[in-house]
């Protein structure tokens, strides 16, 4: 005799305070942030979808396929990538029926019990698709065909769910050498939906990525500066960047496997490009350019307004076979040791009393929350701390990142809450996560008399949505 599926429900209390008295003052907070609008700042959504307006094909391809989140955590249990239908890195995929990789990840589900990403789900689950079981290997089908079903219609095309989640802005994050015409097509739509870009320029400006040498050829194809030439990279960089720019871009982003930063000489600078360009260099000859693109990046930040991001501290793709089968971005990040005191100070005594320029950090590394990331950010003017990124956007990683940062850099200068994520059906459920959580710290505040009610209503509704439009210049 089989059992019933169990119900799926969500609790309107979850991540509140347990003590009634604090719980009472985040629900009362929760309600003045629930309605306002979602700012996505950053991310790596794929623009594409908001240009064609194309129904999504079916759950695995929506939610599994592009979650990294989801299958790193099926691969550590031994499920292959290619048994999911994960993209390899020649484009090709393995013959997977998407219903049969959907039945693999749903007899699993119960691996991400008390994890975000279980959470994030049944949110979506509940709250998009109305479903009212819970996933296991007993619902498989049930889920695929209600979610794939759904899926069909007019309602759940990308640019109905982008206002049905309201959405007012998303960011997406594209190399220098895409010709952003996703983009292009969005504004030519005449959708009203903002959807803008970022410089992500990590193709072009670290030696060691794979594609380096083909990634500076297009680079100048697409420029028509002679790249080779320390002049003639810098003009093609900003001349890309005044592009994104007019494209609507309002930020770079750098994903660096340190901090450093360096700031040369001209002759060395020139001297230092000459070897990389060349393809003579050593691995210490490529941190000390990364080092040094991030203070011209900072440079060329003052021109242009552009505000720039770094998220270092990782490091990519730690499993070799893995990335050689399956490329880029499959979930074998691993956060490293990182320094910001020694390794800004270069950046920081040029720039970091410039009014017109903003550096946005984050980490992977808790250790520098309250030792160096909240008392830089405490009193550099430039310098703003993004939220708990990666494997910290966890409602106990975010607790953290608040009472390590409170007491030196205060709730203003850090930047409020964006998702960082591919999972585009996730994105409302992570605001919902950050709103709440940030609610409750605020409701311990107000209960232990460190701040009045009215003020933390104020605080909330920064968090949730004016501190992130004022950072990002949105």
């Amino acid at each position: 005799m089989t059992s019933s599926p169990k119900p799926l429900t969500l609790n309107p209390d979850r991540l509140f305070p347990s003590d009634p008295a604090q719980r009472a003052i985040a629900r009362r907070l929760y309600a003045e942030v629930t309605p306002l609008p979602i700012v996505s700042p950053h991310g790596h959504t794929d623009p594409s979808w908001w240009a064609t307006d194309a129904p999504f094909a079916d759950a695995t391809e929506l939610l599994l396929v592009p979650d990294h989140y989801l299958f790193r955590m099926l691969y550590s249990q031994g499920v292959p990538l290619d048994a999911l239908g994960i993209p390899r890195a020649d484009g090709s995929r393995a013959a997977v029926d998407p219903r049969a990789a959907w039945r693999l990840f749903a007899e699993r589900f119960h691996l991400f019990r008390g994890t975000p990403s279980s959470m994030w789900l049944d949110h979506v689950f509940a709250k998009v698709f109305g479903l009212r079981v819970r996933l296991g290997a007993d619902t498989a089908d049930h889920y695929y065909d209600a979610i794939t079903e759904a899926l069909q219609t007019a309602a759940f095309r990308p640019r109905a769910l982008f206002e049905r989640f309201g959405i007012e802005v998303i960011a997406t994050t594209e190399s220098p050498l895409d010709p952003l015409a996703h983009h292009q097509a969005i504004r030519d739509s005449g959708w009203s939906g903002r959807v803008v870009t970022a410089y992500r320029p990590d193709p072009v400006i670290d030696p060691e990525h794979e594609g380096f040498a083909a990634a500076l050829e297009r680079f100048g194809e697409i420029t028509g500066e002679n790249v080779y030439d320390w002049d003639g990279y810098l003009r093609a960089h900003r001349q890309r960047r005044g592009f994104f720019a007019g494209m609507g871009a309002t930020s770079t982003d750098h994903g660096h496997p340190t901090c450093a930063t360096a700031d040369l000489p001209a002759p060395q600078a020139r001297a230092l490009f000459t070897r990389i360009a060349t393809g003579e260099f050593t691995p210490a000859d490529a941190e000390l350019f990364r080092a040094q693109m991030l203070t011209e990046m900072a440079a060329m930040s003052l021109d242009d307004g552009l505000v720039m991001q770094i998220h270092p501290g990782c490091f990519r793709n730690h499993n070799r076979a893995l990335f050689e089968r399956h490329g880029r971005d499959k979930g074998a990040d691993i956060p490293l040791r990182t320094d910001y005191v020694h390794a800004l100070k270069p950046l920081l005594d040029r720039f970091g009393n410039e009014p017109g320029f903003r550096l946005i950090l984050f980490t992977l590394d808790e250790s520098t929350y309250a030792r160096e990331l909240a008392p830089l950010a405490g009193h550099w003017p430039c310098l703003f701390l993004g939220p708990a990124w990666w494997f910290h956007d966890a409602p106990e990683g975010m607790w953290r990142f608040r009472e390590q940062t409170l007491a030196s850099a205060g709730f203003y200068n850090t930047v409020g809450f964006n998702d960082d994520t591919r999972a585009f059906l996730s994105i409302p459920a992570r605001h919902d996560v950050a709103r709440r959580v940030d609610c409750a710290v605020l409701a311990k505040l107000v209960a232990e008399h460190r701040l009045e009610e009215d003020d933390a209503a104020e605080v909330a509704a920064d968090l949730a949505y004016h501190l992130p439009k004022r950072a990002y210049q949105l």
